[in-house]
C-alpha cells in the first residue's frame, strides 16, 4: 500500500505569523503602486495606486490599511515600508521616518529576480518581489538584499559641489570640441578656446583657402564662446565654494590634503563620496567603490571576472585616477613599490589590471588613515 505523507489539517498562511503591515512602494513619475500584506488577510497581497508625489494620499492609504488590520486582529500594528533607491532620492524615506513609520531603501540590483530569458516585468510583479524581499529581510535571512544607508540631508547636500563641478567640466569639454570641430571643417587648426585671448585669435583666423571666417560661422562660434565663458565662471564659483567648505570642514579633509598627490578636488570627492561614511571592514570599503573582485567558481571552473563595478562610480573613477598620480608623486611608498614589483614580474602586460588593484589597496589605506590615523607606509606628507 502506498504511503501518504503527513499533511497538516489546514494550510498555514504567512498572514498568521505577521506582526506588522508590510508595504512596498513601486515609484514612477505618474503613479505610486502600494503593495501590502496584512495579518488576517491570508496570503493575498493588496494593491492600490496613489498619484505620484501625493504624500497625504499615501499616508491616508496607510491609515486605512492599519484600520482594516486592527478590525481583523484587534491590534494596532506597526507599518514597515520598502522602496527602491532611484530617481526619487530619499525624501519619501525621510517623510515616512518623520511619521514614525519604519522605512527601508533597498539597492534594486541586490533583489533576486527570475533568470528566465524572457521574464515578465510589470509594476505589480516588481511590487510583490520587493514585498517578499522585505519579509525575508525582516525574518533575518542573510544576504537576501542590500539596504541602502540613507545619507543625512547635510551629507547629501555636501556632495552637490563635486558632482556639479564634474558636470560643468564635461560641458566645458563639449563647448571646446564643438568650436574646434566647426573651425576644423574650414581648414583651421591650433585654435584654443580656453586661452584668454580667444576673442582676438578668432578675429585673426582665416580659412584653409585664405578667406575670412564666414559671417554666420563666426557668429555661431561667438555664441559658443559666450556659453563657454559662462561655464568657466561657474566652474570658478563652484571651486571657490569647494575650497571654502574644505577650509571650514574639520578633519579628516586636511589630513587628505597633507598627502603628496592629493589636491582639493580629490580630497573633496574622496571625503564626500566615500570616506565620510562608516564601514566595518576593508571589504565593505572596496565593495562600496565597486573595486571588489568578482569570482566565477563552479566545479572545476575557477576564474576571476574583474571588479564588480557595482558601487559608487564617482569614487571608483577618482581612485583609479589617484592611483596613477600616486605612482608619480609617492615613488617610495610601499604601495608604489608593490605596483612596480608586480608590474616587473608580469613584464608590463597587466599594467591596467594592476593599477585597479592598487586603487583598491590605496582606498583601503586612505580609509584606515582617515578613520584610525594609520599612516600609509612610506607616504610623503606636506609640511604643516
Amino acid at each position: 500500500m502506498q504511503d501518504v505523507a503527513h499533511r497538516p489539517a489546514a494550510p498555514t498562511t504567512i498572514g498568521s505569523d505577521l506582526c506588522a503591515i508590510f508595504i512596498s512602494l513601486e515609484l514612477s513619475r505618474s503613479t505610486w503602486l502600494v503593495t501590502s500584506l496584512s495579518p488576517g488577510h491570508g496570503e493575498k497581497m493588496s494593491k492600490h495606486s496613489v498619484k505620484a508625489g501625493d504624500i497625504a494620499a499615501l499616508l491616508a492609504r496607510f491609515s486605512k490599511l492599519r484600520t482594516k488590520a486592527c478590525a481583523r486582529t484587534g491590534k494596532s500594528l506597526p507599518i514597515v515600508v520598502i522602496q527602491e533607491a532611484g530617481l526619487d532620492g530619499f525624501w519619501i524615506h525621510r517623510v515616512l521616518l518623520s511619521e514614525g513609520i519604519e522605512s527601508h531603501v533597498v539597492d534594486a540590483a541586490s533583489v533576486a529576480t527570475s533568470r528566465r530569458r524572457r521574464r515578465a516585468k510589470t509594476d505589480r510583479i516588481d511590487g510583490e518581489t520587493l514585498l517578499r524581499a522585505l519579509l525575508a529581510y525582516k525574518r533575518g535571512e542573510p544576504r537576501v538584499c542590500s539596504m541602502v544607508r540613507a545619507p543625512t540631508p547635510e551629507d547629501e547636500d555636501r556632495r552637490r559641489i563635486c558632482r556639479e563641478r564634474k558636470v560643468l567640466i564635461m560641458e566645458r569639454v563639449q563647448h571646446v570640441n564643438r568650436i574646434k570641430g566647426l573651425l576644423f571643417s574650414q581648414g583651421v587648426s591650433g585654435y584654443e578656446p580656453l586661452h584668454r585671448d580667444r576673442r582676438a585669435q578668432l578675429d585673426a583666423l582665416q580659412t584653409g583657402d585664405g578667406r575670412r571666417l564666414p559671417q554666420h560661422l563666426k557668429a555661431q562660434i561667438c555664441r559658443e564662446l559666450d556659453r563657454l565663458e559662462l561655464v568657466l565662471e561657474q566652474i570658478k564659483a563652484v571651486e571657490a565654494e569647494r575650497d571654502a567648505l574644505l577650509n571650514a570642514e574639520q578633519a579628516p579633509p586636511p589630513m587628505l590634503l597633507a598627502l603628496h598627490g592629493v589636491g582639493p578636488e580629490f580630497a573633496s570627492v574622496l571625503w564626500s563620496e566615500g570616506l565620510s561614511r562608516h564601514f566595518d571592514n576593508r571589504r565593505q570599503v572596496a565593495a562600496y567603490a565597486g573595486l571588489a573582485p568578482t569570482p566565477w567558481q563552479s566545479g572545476s571552473i575557477n576564474r576571476e571576472q574583474g571588479i564588480s563595478q557595482s558601487g559608487n562610480p564617482r569614487l571608483r573613477t577618482t581612485m583609479i585616477q589617484l592611483a596613477w598620480l600616486w605612482i608619480r608623486h609617492q615613488p617610495v611608498s610601499a604601495l608604489t613599490l608593490w605596483f612596480k614589483d608586480r608590474n616587473e614580474r608580469t613584464g608590463g602586460r597587466r599594467r591596467k589590471t594592476t593599477i585597479v588593484a592598487l586603487a583598491r589597496k590605496l582606498l583601503v589605506a586612505l580609509w584606515k588613515f582617515v578613520s584610525a590615523g594609520v599612516v600609509i607606509e612610506g607616504a610623503m606628507m606636506r609640511p604643516a
